[in-house]
């Protein structure tokens, strides 16, 4: 018997109890059979979608067209999707018309892959399993129901989503499966970007993120969504430092990267794609800039937030910095502000400690720890990294000098943080006014 969710249970009991067939289905019976605890859980049943809303008090038309409601029980949503066989696909993501039916095996045979297309009624405790879904969980194996060329051309985002599912699961992409991926992807290129967006992301979640983006490169997916990452296959570097090509390194850096922090991952995942551009023999020139103009356009390509895609940039661009304790309190301060600030410094430090993992050597970590002392101690001590930390503003600056607003005040403003990193007792209100009217 297996443990379901007991909102999930008593959905299901009063859609038989009113009749119809109700199922648990797809991915919630997957994870179930794996001991996994299903992220949710999805219903299937003969019921068509006004049936579904006059059995529940609250119930929302999410995908009507589809046959699928949302049903709250709790405030936790249950997705309850009507029995369907699809007819012809025509872009690349969506059948041209659906058609109910009361027949469940028909909606299972339109599924994706044999690990989703298991349905499972708790009520009779019975496992409906028509395309050895079962035994494919037992070999780890990922496989699409019946033609994988028929099954990827109906839907171009299937081929991404079986890529990720390798990832998530530690599964095998079956022979076929994989060889069919790359004769499909004209489908793939009709997908959403905001659809790869969202597969990437959940892709970034699973242990080794690798697995599921080497499955791309050798399908060819990778060169059509990840270009950028694409290219770095091969990329030789020095191997007195690195085991591997760029490539490699960058997906050996994201998997070591922390599982829970998925910006940093994509940072590790990108911070090197500049290098294929800026290699001359072994060395790699403004890689790190180069590569933050890249992965900018990346993640404003797949319709990253702009709050997402600035804070990985700003990773990509301040990923390389070799720290010294010679270095001044100054240099220190300037370090903080040129990462963006102190809020910025635990995302860097995990980045840098992801880009060692994947190196050759043991390059020695410590001076992370001891930079880090050094910035908690400016940071108790107040110090001023950033113009809006100083005493003045830009008011101040104009009314001293009696100019108007313009790029002059932000000259003085900058020129006044310079002197203020090298020396924080000058930050003080009389002193910086004292400082500004040298500019008169």
């Amino acid at each position: 018997m297996l443990s379901i969710d007991e909102q999930a249970r008593k959905i299901i009991r009063r859609l038989q109890s009113a009749g119809f067939q109700a199922y648990l289905v797809g991915g919630s019976v997957r994870d179930l059979l794996l001991g996994r605890r299903p992220a949710e859980w999805d219903i299937t049943t003969s019921a068509q979608p006004a049936e579904v809303g006059r059995l529940f008090p609250k119930v929302i038309p999410t995908g009507i067209d589809f046959g699928t409601v949302t049903v709250l029980a709790n405030d936790l949503p249950y997705e309850v999707t009507t029995f369907r066989s699809d007819e012809q696909y025509i872009d690349g993501r969506h059948p041209a018309n659906v058609r109910f039916t009361a027949d469940l095996h028909q909606d299972l045979a339109r599924r994706d892959f044999t690990i989703n297309a298991l349905a499972y009624d708790p009520e009779k405790q019975l496992l409906v399993d028509d395309f050895n879904g079962q035994v494919d969980l037992k070999n780890r194996l990922i496989r699409t129901v019946g033609n994988p060329l028929e099954r990827f051309r109906e839907d171009g985002l299937r081929p991404v989503r079986g890529c990720r599912l390798a990832a998530t699961l530690d599964f095998v992409l079956e022979k076929q499966t994989l060889l069919a991926i790359t004769d499909c992807l004209e489908t793939v290129k009709k997908v959403a970007a905001e659809r790869v967006h969202d597969e990437l992301v959940k892709l970034l979640k699973a242990d080794k993120p690798s697995i599921g983006l080497e499955y791309m490169r050798q399908s060819g997916l990778l060169q059509l969504l990840l270009p950028e990452v694409a290219a770095c296959y091969q990329v030789a570097q020095p191997p007195e430092f690195h085991p591997h090509d760029v490539y490699w390194h960058s997906l050996y850096a994201c998997d070591a990267a922390p599982k829970d922090w998925p910006l940093v991952r994509l940072a590790a995942l990108l911070h090197d794609i500049g290098k294929p551009a800026c290699k001359v023999e072994m060395t790699f020139y403004n890689h790190d800039q180069v590569g933050k103009e890249l992965a900018g356009q990346l993640l404003k390509r797949l319709k990253f937030s702009n709050d997402d895609i600035a804070q990985v940039v700003n990773l990509v661009g301040t990923h390389m910095f070799d720290y010294s304790r010679e270095w001044s309190d100054a240099a220190v301060r300037r370090f903080i502000r040129r990462i963006g600030g102190r809020q910025n410094v635990a995302s860097v430090f995990a980045l840098r400690r992801a880009d060692a993992a994947a190196m050759k050597q043991d390059i020695g970590l410590a001076y992370l720890t001891e930079l880090q002392q050094r910035i908690d101690k400016i940071i108790a001590d107040e110090n001023a990294l950033h113009v809006a930390d100083l005493k003045i503003d830009g008011h101040d600056v104009m009314q001293t000098l009696n100019i108007k607003p313009g790029p002059q005040v932000g000259k003085i403003l900058n020129e006044l943080l310079e002197r203020v990193l090298d020396d924080p007792s000058l930050n003080d209100r009389a002193t910086l006014l004292a400082l500004v009217k040298q500019h008169a």
